[in-house]
């Protein structure tokens, strides 16, 4: 991002010594310490002491062996720097209105580019003979978090709530990042999210959430479950059931699964007292189908939960 002309010290520069600044370059002269001019690209030639230009070190052989004055240069890039990574380090603390407190990660990339050369060089790289774009990304990382905690915490509520399409929230943290990057001498070009993710078993609890909103009838449910363990049974007789507990998870399907089968086909006057039925004994049955291995823990613990808002 930055070179400093000579790298170490001050340089000799010469009476009617010549500079030229390519594009997408910007020079800055220091004498004494104190910048005396910023050079957009062109060429230049040293007319005055208040116009001091590039001198010994490029084109000496032209001139005497002395200098009238010692002076550096800075030569700041003003091309975009693309493609700089971001993310969190550690997870970012949220407070969900429906979750509660979760932990969340996120990614992604943005681009920077200095667009005031001499506050950058005064406030950031200092002394330095030469300055890279990973010397302040994880300096510029820390301020995309900052603000994305303050957005997030702001403009949403739940993680449901989340816009579909991360360009809105995004385009929130670039207007909130502006004025810290406006005060270092950068410009945020653009910033992108990749992903926002949570924690494992957190998104368990949210696929179960799916789930129980694609099953929709639970006691539909609930037989279609008994019927596919009917029928893992009946392909594999020698396998669980060889055991103890396999023979007593057999006895007891034996026992429950032909009674909710007939409950299945009982037509619609079933349907109708099963859909009525206490939801005491719906969790009575949901336990019976757990203990045969019909259904898995977190399904009965799901189906548990909304049972016991009915109570």
């Amino acid at each position: 991002m930055v070179r400093r002309i000579p790298e170490n010290g001050e340089c000799e520069i010469k009476w009617g010594a010549q500079l030229t600044v390519r594009e997408s370059q910007t020079a800055v002269f220091f004498r004494d310490g104190k910048s005396l001019d910023v050079f957009a690209p062109g060429r230049y030639v040293l007319q005055t002491q208040n116009v001091p230009v590039i001198g010994k070190w490029v084109t000496g052989f032209g001139y005497g062996p002395k200098s009238p004055f010692r002076s550096e240069v800075y030569f700041v890039s003003m091309k975009l720097f693309p493609n700089l990574k971001w993310g969190t380090r550690e997870p970012i603390l949220f407070k969900d209105s429906e979750l509660q407190m979760i932990r969340l990660r996120s990614n992604g990339i943005f681009s920077i580019q200095v667009t005031n050369p001499l506050l950058f060089i005064n406030k950031i790289v200092g002394t330095q003979g030469g300055y890279k774009n990973s010397d302040i990304s994880d300096y510029l990382k820390n301020i995309i978090i900052s603000k994305m905690t303050d957005v997030l915490g702001n403009h949403i509520k739940s993680i449901f709530d989340m816009p579909k399409d991360f360009n809105q929230l995004a385009l929130f943290i670039k207007t909130a990042l502006q004025m810290d990057f406006d005060g270092l001498g950068l410009s945020l070009h653009d910033l992108y999210i990749n992903t926002i993710s949570l924690p494992p078993d957190v998104q368990t609890m949210i696929d179960a959430r799916s789930g129980m909103s694609a099953v929709g009838n639970m006691d539909e449910f609930m037989k279609f479950k008994a019927a596919i363990a009917l029928e893992g049974a009946a392909n594999n007789p020698g396998g669980a059931a060889a055991t103890g507990v396999g023979v007593g998870a057999g006895l007891g399907m034996g026992y429950i699964l032909p009674q909710m089968l007939q409950q299945s086909i009982s037509g619609s006057q079933a349907a109708s007292s099963m859909s009525k039925e206490d939801p005491m004994e719906k969790i009575r049955k949901l336990k019976e189908l757990l203990d045969i291995g019909a259904i898995t823990k977190d399904e009965f613990e799901s189906k548990k939960a909304i049972l016991l808002k009915e109570i």
